[in-house]
C-alpha cells in the first residue's frame, strides 16, 4: 500500500536584504495566494539589514529614540501591519516569513502561533538548547532568556510575517529599544547560550536546518527549496531585484 505523500512546503532563501522590498514581497505573496494563483505553503528566510519595526501593539515607550536618532545609530523604523510591539532585526539573525494558508491546518491564530513557537523549541532542541515558552507572553525563552520573538498578521486565512530568532547577532540593536515592550527582558541569541566559541558560519547552517527541518515537522509539510522561476511572477522577481541592487548600493 503506497503512503501519501506530505504536501510541500517550499522554502525561499533570500539572503541578506534590506526590510521594505521584503516586505512587499511578502504582501504580493499573500495576494496571490488569497486569488489562488499560489496554492502550496511557502516559507521565507531572510536576514535583514539593521532595523526596527513597530508592530500594531507597540506602546510609545518601547522606542525611547527618535526615528532620527535610531538612523544615527544605523537603524531605519518602519510601522507595519503584523501585531505585537517593538523588535529588531539585525545581521545574524535568522527571519522567517511563513505564507499559509490557515484553512489547510486550522483557522485558529493562537494555535497558529503556538505552532510557530514549537517550531522554533524543537529546532533549539536539536542545537542542545533546552528552549520554552512564557506563559502570557508571545516568543521562545531559554532559561528566563528571550531568544526568538514572533510577530503576525493574517488576511483571509493567509499569514504573513512571522518569526525572528537570535542567532549570531551582536544583539546591540535590543538595547536600544523595549524589546516587545517587555521591562528588564534579557536578550540571547543561539551562539551565546552554545557558549562553544563555534564558528559562526557552522551555528548559522545548523540552526537554519534545524528550523527548516522543525517547520516541516510541526506543520506536516515536505520541506524542498522553491523554484523561484516557478513560486515568483514579473512584480516579485522585480521586488528581489530591487532588493538586491538597494543591498550593493
Amino acid at each position: 500500500m503506497t503512503t501519501p505523500s506530505r504536501r510541500v512546503l517550499h522554502v525561499m532563501e533570500l539572503g541578506r536584504q534590506p526590510y521594505g522590498p521584503v516586505l512587499e514581497l511578502q504582501r504580493s505573496l499573500c495576494r496571490r495566494r488569497m486569488r489562488g494563483e499560489i496554492t502550496e505553503d511557502l516559507l521565507l528566510l531572510v536576514e535583514h539589514e539593521p532595523v526596527v519595526t513597530l508592530g500594531r501593539g507597540t506602546q510609545q515607550t518601547s522606542l525611547p529614540l527618535t526615528a532620527g536618532a535610531m538612523a544615527l545609530q544605523g537603524y531605519e523604523v518602519v510601522e507595519v501591519e503584523r501585531g505585537g510591539d517593538v523588535t529588531v532585526h539585525e545581521p545574524g539573525q535568522l527571519v522567517g516569513y511563513p505564507i499559509l494558508n490557515l484553512q489547510d491546518h486550522r483557522p485558529d491564530l493562537h494555535w497558529y502561533l503556538r505552532q510557530l513557537e514549537e517550531a522554533l523549541i524543537t529546532s533549539l532542541g536539536e542545537l542542545g538548547i533546552i528552549a520554552e515558552r512564557n506563559p502570557g507572553r508571545t516568543g521562545v525563552w531559554t532559561q528566563g532568556r528571550k531568544i526568538a520573538s514572533l510577530g503576525i498578521h493574517v488576511k483571509q486565512w493567509i499569514t504573513f510575517h512571522g518569526f525572528a530568532l537570535n542567532v549570531v547577532n551582536d544583539l546591540h540593536g535590543f538595547g536600544l529599544v523595549v524589546p516587545c515592550g517587555i521591562d528588564g527582558v534579557i536578550m540571547t541569541n543561539v551562539a551565546r547560550e552554545l557558549g562553544d566559541g563555534r564558528d559562526p558560519r557552522e551555528i548559522w547552517a545548523l540552526t537554519r536546518a534545524a528550523v527548516i527541518d522543525a517547520m516541516g515537522v510541526v506543520f506536516d509539510r515536505e520541506p524542498r527549496p522553491a523554484d523561484l522561476g516557478t513560486v515568483l511572477d514579473a512584480e516579485d522577481a522585480a521586488l528581489l531585484i530591487r532588493a538586491r541592487a538597494a543591498t550593493f548600493a
